[in-house]
Order: C-alpha cells, then sequence, then structure tokens
C-alpha cells in the first residue's frame, strides 16, 4: 500500500481490508519471526520488592504492566489516570530508579513492585521483562502495556472506563488495541514548562500541545507503520510510533524483535481507537536527553538521543510550536480530527 496521512478520519476503510494472498504473507512472516525467536531464554531476573507475598490476579481485575526509570514526576499523575480509567492492579518493573521512583512505588496498595538483575537493554529493551510478568499473573486475559510517560485515551474515555471499551472490542473481534504516541510539548518556552508531579495539574495542562499534521501512515505485512510527529519535525527522528497498550494475552502471543509490532501479527491490523498522550518534553528535557545517552541502555547505542543532543546543542533556546500545533482539550477533539476512530455510539 502507497503512504498514506495520518490523521484521516476514523483511520477505517482501505487502510484495514486486507486480500487473502496479504493474509497469508501475515502469517508466513509470523512463522518467520517465531523460528528466529527460538531458543530465547525465559527471563529468570525479576525478583518481588512488595508486597512481599506474591498476590494472584482475580477474574475482575485489570492489570496494568509498565516499567520506570527515574519518572517519580509523573508517576502520581499516571497512578490517578489509570485508576480513573478502570485499573484495579499495577505492575511495576523499576529499573534501578535513583529519585525515589521505588519507594514511592513501594507505598502503593494496588501495586506490585518488581526489580531485576538485569539491565533494561539486557531484557531485551525491556521485552523480556514484560513477557516475564504476563507469564506470571496469567495468561488468557486483557493487560495494559505502557510505558510510565504514557497516557492512554479514547473516546469518553472519561465516562466508558476500560472494562467498557474492552466489550466493545470483543464485540468486532479485536483483540489487540492500536494506539499510536502523540508526543506532547508546551508551545512556547520550554523552559518554563516545569512539571514536578507536586500538584494536582496532569501532564497535559504543562505540556499542552501536539502536531496536527506531518505524520506518515505505510501498511506492511507485519503493522500499520506511523511516523511523524515533534520528533520528527524539530529532531528528524524517524522513530515507529504505534503501539498496542491494550491486549489479550495468550499463548500465541509474543512482543517479538519489536514492541512495535508483537506476534501474531494477523492482530495489528485495527482501526485506531486510542492514543498514548508521550510526555518528554518538560523543562528538564535536555538534561534527561544526556542521561538516556550516557545510561547506554536504549536501541543503536541511543541513536535517536544522540541526534537529537547534537540537534539541541546547534540551536539550545529552540521552540517546538509551529503553525500546525494543537492545544490538546479533550479526547474527543482527537475523534473530531480523526487521530482517534469512534468507538462508541454517538448520544
Amino acid at each position: 500500500m502507497p503512504e498514506a496521512v495520518y490523521p484521516a478520519p476514523g483511520m477505517k476503510g482501505p487502510l484495514w481490508r486486507r486480500s487473502l494472498f496479504r493474509k497469508c504473507l501475515t502469517w508466513y512472516r509470523t512463522s518467520r519471526s517465531r523460528k528466529r525467536l527460538r531458543g530465547i531464554e525465559q527471563d529468570q531476573s525479576l525478583s518481588l520488592v512488595s508486597p512481599q507475598q506474591f498476590r494472584q490476579l482475580t477474574d475482575s481485575d485489570l492489570p496494568l504492566v509498565f516499567l520506570c526509570r527515574n519518572d517519580r514526576r509523573l508517576l502520581p499523575s499516571f497512578l490517578k489516570h489509570y485508576r480513573s480509567l478502570g485499573v484495579t492492579r499495577f505492575i511495576c518493573v523499576d529499573d534501578r530508579s535513583t529519585d525515589g521512583s521505588a519507594e514511592f512505588l513501594q507505598s502503593q496498595p494496588d501495586l506490585d513492585l518488581w526489580t531485576s538483575s538485569q539491565r533494561y537493554k539486557d531484557a531485551r529493551r525491556g521485552k523480556a521483562w514484560r513477557e516475564g510478568l504476563f507469564r506470571t499473573y496469567g495468561i488468557n486475559r486483557w493487560y495494559l502495556n505502557i510505558d510510565s510517560d504514557e497516557f492512554l485515551i479514547y473516546e469518553r474515555c472519561f465516562e466508558n472506563p476500560l472494562p467498557v471499551l474492552i466489550r466493545r472490542l470483543e464485540a468486532q473481534s479485536i483483540n489487540r488495541l492500536a494506539a499510536p504516541m502523540l508526543d506532547m510539548y508546551p508551545l512556547n518556552d520550554i523552559a518554563a514548562a516545569e512539571f514536578t508531579g507536586e500538584d494536582e495539574r496532569m501532564p497535559w495542562q504543562i505540556a499542552d500541545c501536539y502536531d496536527r499534521d506531518g505524520y506518515a501512515v505505510v501498511k506492511n505485512d507485519r503493522f500499520v507503520r506511523i511516523r511523524g510527529g515533534v520528533r520528527k519535525r524539530v529532531f528528524g527522528a524517524d522513530v515507529d510510533l504505534m503501539k498496542y497498550p491494550l491486549l489479550f494475552w495468550d499463548k500465541d502471543c509474543s512482543l517479538g524483535e519489536n514492541i512495535h509490532q508483537p506476534l501474531p501479527y494477523d492482530r495489528n491490523f485495527s482501526p485506531i481507537f486510542g492514543v498514548l498522550l508521550h510526555f518528554k518534553f518538560f523543562s528538564d528535557y535536555q538534561e534527561r536527553v544526556q542521561q538516556a545517552i550516557d545510561g547506554g541502555q536504549h536501541f543503536g547505542g541511543a541513536r535517536e538521543y544522540v541526534n537529537m543532543m547534537e540537534k539541541i546543542s546547534a540551536n539550545p533556546d529552540m521552540a517546538f510550536g509551529y503553525s500546525g500545533s494543537a492545544h490538546f482539550s479533550g479526547p474527543d477533539q482527537l475523534v473530531e480530527q480523526g487521530f482517534v476512530a469512534q468507538a462508541f455510539e454517538r448520544r
């Protein structure tokens, strides 16, 4: 399929129609990927920190699995947001945070905190941890699979919690929610966009803008690829934005070689019913970019962050806003603009 433009109203139509030949090719790609992944050892490095005794999930639980590395400022709003959407249990791997994240997480009664003897890079950039937790807590159930700087938004999400959305997905035989990352940023002086997490404000009240245009969509035989946004426009970072943060995990599932295209691939083709508001750009973003470079845990020797730092060094006072910047006002705005497909019947 030739390159298309995102957003497009509803993200439906030809983008999701696939011929029998393409479906067979997707099955073949899945089979090949599974063969390449054979022999990868299952993660044995995780240790439960709190609570002291492992707690099974109940049938009514909606668990959220996430990774954390020095995101203490985001954690109060992160937990508040997902509790409001119906999450009943948080399951976190803390990757040796030094900013008080682990101590804060241990104080949360609905959260299970794990650590690892490995670092993020050695755990297949966290995929081994996530898969290990899915096995530990049980398959054949829905999970949220999120990072601590990602906030899932979908149509009327504050009126329709996640169990309602899951029922809508199941009614359409969809078992994996497609939701691209939407990078958020302050319109004007980023140096003044301080977010500490010490008050009731949500991160989208500080970094409240996103790129309204400039995205490209290409459908291949493994997933729907979306690229663009402020990281592409300002830093030239051509990164994959598509993720699948809500998924039914069974014995056939794997995060594979790339979290942006989990296995089996045939589940990666469905309308986009949500987005992940992604928060990297506050007043301290330059410091955090340097920390990512120094940590050496990211793909390709943190190549994306190295390129970002080169742009920052050349223009430390760069502005993020442009004529296509849009202020975030709520979930329904994203439906109207075509970023998100309508999930519920109109009132």
